[in-house]
């Protein structure tokens, strides 16, 4: 039996290098969630987000790797919902219009 294949979403990166990544505070450890507190900013008494994804060419510093090459989260196991959330908006994961803008901004061809 043949290995099934690969995902490219797992090592693509595009999404973490052109949207924006606001997520609720309870998710960062210091309020008992996962994220770590040194990979936000707050920006309201409810609200955090992923630093570096609110710059003028976005990237997440929890990002590690070449975009479209070889790139990884640098805390899968502990990234915020919407990160999680973006996965499973298409079969396996991948393929969606998000994702097909965000790899275009890369320019890469879509899944």
């Amino acid at each position: 039996m043949s290995a099934p294949p690969a995902n490219p979403c797992i090592a693509c990166g595009a999404c973490c290098a052109s949207f924006r990544v606001d997520f609720a505070r309870e998710e960062l450890q210091s309020e008992g969630g996962c994220v770590p507190d040194g990979l936000a900013v707050d920006l309201n008494p409810n609200l955090s987000r992923m630093r570096g994804t609110d710059h003028a060419r976005p990237r997440c510093a929890a990002l590690v790797g070449t975009v479209g090459i070889k790139a990884s989260c640098g805390i899968y196991e502990w990234r915020p919902g919407p990160c999680r959330e973006f996965g499973l908006r298409a079969p396996m994961g991948i393929g969606d219009e998000a994702c097909a803008r965000a790899r275009a901004r890369h320019g890469l061809a879509p899944l």
